[in-house]
């Protein structure tokens, strides 16, 4: 009895720690954050960017944290794809 319990309760841990080292994984960038970003952008679907000069601004304002998470995200070419314009920004900013 005791050996069923031990195994049942090993392949209950087994998922759940699985299930939360791929959520870790697989979280998304910080060009994906609305509160990291909408500072950059005109609209809430983050698709129109503000003039450059408010774009720089916005990027003084951001943490070196922040921006350096930024600049990783935009140096992986999958995610910078599909945040093609304000990559090219924030290469020009980050220099």
């Amino acid at each position: 009895m005791n050996l069923k319990k031990m195994v049942f309760g090993t392949m209950a841990l087994a998922m759940v720690s699985g299930s939360a080292v791929a959520g870790s994984s697989s979280g998304t960038s910080a060009l994906d954050d609305p509160a990291k970003m909408s500072p950059f952008f005109t609209d809430a679907g983050m698709k129109t960017m503000k003039s450059e000069a408010e774009t720089k601004a916005a990027w003084a304002a951001m943490s070196q944290e922040d921006r350096d998470a930024v600049m990783k995200d935009c140096a992986d070419a999958t995610i910078a794809k599909a945040h093609e314009n304000f990559c090219k920004m924030a290469m020009m900013m980050g220099k």
